[in-house]
């Protein structure tokens, strides 16, 4: 596996202790909700990656977890493992601080870490709301990382005058960049704690996406982008997905919404069940939700290694899913052990495959053949009137849309659909991805005049 790709912009790290306005801020950069925001110390744990525009100026912007060096509770550590990494890998430190509160002896420590990095570090004096506030700003000099620069994330106060002092303070680049095509978007989807995190980090081969056996680790959808034999991919991995039921705190359900978010954007969907346990209703319920959303899928049986006779239990495994997830039948089985970086390459040419199937077209004859012999193998009445077929064209892909013009549209019953879009899938494929079949009346025919009408 490839170490994650090199990003094609310079860097901007934004740190800080937990609740001073860093996903805030983030999200005013890049220029939409990427990241939760929330009145709660510790939202983000992950590092979310964005891009920021400004002017003809293009940065990639890091947004990290809370930041506090001292605690040695195992969560807040691994947030401070990605802290690090982000320092380390950034061009230039935005240290955002909060006005309100003063500085503290944590902003104190931080700025301490910060120092040993020797990365340039601009610090962003936060929720600055009104004038007055000149002896607060005066303080953070002592961090000694120059001039504060006042702003309020929440309402867009000094941004403009903060990305001034950013591209100023950005080191000029050694090497020219080149932009990467963006490659195939893979969201990882599943309930809370079947491993989706740990399949992310075996993937890229580093813990970019934080790890731990709590559920409901993730929260935000975050983007990780790496190579491998030559491809990119960019996996989005998502929160876990509970019953809307199940779902109450505020936070969580704006998790959930954007892990959906998350679907949407990618282009395969890779559904990670948990092999240790029974398949559950709730699996069902995420497939759907890629199924509905016309995503290219991916079934993962994760946590493969757990199973004490591997060889017997496939088949039975496989056939449970089969039976319980019937709607997507269409979607191939890999059997994966993120702990033991096993079935990774299997799941990648999966993926591969299930993407260039969603892209695939039919020409209007090829599709009108197949379901004009569908329809001739098996005919179908409507109060004794029989289903004629006019023309077919496929109108979009991911997924794959085709439009049928017969004489009676409204008319067709549910199983005799199920039965023409399977004839599609026989005849051209199009594995791993739902296939949508659009009926629409077909052109009346003109009625010949007569001889001498008129």
């Amino acid at each position: 596996m490839s170490r994650t790709a090199p990003p094609p912009r310079p860097i901007i790290a934004i740190v800080g202790r937990p609740n001073v306005g860093k996903s805030t801020l983030f999200n005013r950069l890049v220029g939409h909700r990427r990241s939760l925001v929330r009145d709660v110390p510790g939202v983000t744990r992950d590092r979310l990656y964005g891009v920021l525009t400004f002017e003809r100026w293009q940065a990639t912007v890091v947004d990290t977890g809370g930041f506090d060096p001292a605690s040695e509770e195992p969560l807040v550590v691994g947030v401070r493992r990605h802290v690090l990494a982000a320092v380390e890998e950034a061009d230039l430190v935005v240290f955002v601080v909060d006005t309100r509160a003063g500085m503290t002896a944590l902003d104190e420590e931080i700025a301490r870490l910060l120092r040993r990095s020797r990365r340039p570090v601009v610090v962003a004096a936060n929720k600055v709301d009104a004038g007055g506030q000149e002896s607060a700003l005066a303080e953070f000099h002592r961090l000694g990382f120059g001039e504060p620069v006042p702003i309020s994330a929440e309402h867009g106060r000094g941004v403009a005058e903060m990305l001034d002092v950013l591209r100023e303070r950005t080191p000029p680049e050694a090497l020219p960049r080149v932009e990467r095509t963006p490659g195939v978007r893979v969201a990882i989807i599943g309930r809370p704690n079947v491993g989706k995190s740990s399949l992310v980090n075996a993937l890229v081969g580093d813990d970019r996406v934080l790890v731990h056996d709590q559920p409901g680790t993730t929260r935000d959808t975050v983007d990780t982008m790496f190579v491998h034999e030559g491809r990119t991919y960019v996996l989005l991995d998502t929160a876990g997905i509970r019953r809307k039921g199940r779902v109450s705190e505020p936070l969580e359900k704006l998790a959930v919404v954007m892990a959906l978010k998350g679907l949407e954007r990618s282009d395969v969907a890779v559904l990670v069940i948990d092999a240790a346990e029974s398949l559950a209703a709730q699996d069902a319920h995420i497939a759907g939700y890629a199924h509905d959303a016309g995503r290219a899928i991916v079934l993962a049986v994760n946590k493969w290694d757990l199973l004490a006779d591997r060889g017997g239990a496939k088949a039975a495994v496989t056939e449970q899913v089969r039976e319980r997830l019937t709607f997507v039948d269409y979607a191939p089985i890999v059997f994966t052990s993120a702990a033991r970086r096993e079935g990774l390459d299997e799941l990648l040419a999966a993926v591969d495959h299930v993407a260039a199937e969603a892209e695939q077209r039919l020409t209007n004859h090829e599709a009108t053949s197949i379901l004009k012999e569908a329809i001739a193998r098996r005919p179908f009445s409507i109060r004794g009137v029989p289903l004629t077929l006019h023309s077919v064209t496929q109108v979009a892909v991911r997924p794959p849309t085709f439009v049928a013009r017969v004489n009676r549209p409204d008319e067709l019953h549910f199983s005799y659909e199920r039965y023409l879009l399977k004839s599609i899938r026989h005849a051209a494929g199009f594995a791993g991805s739902p296939i949508r079949l659009i009926f629409r009346r077909a052109p009346r025919p003109r009625r010949v005049a007569r001889q001498g009408e008129g």
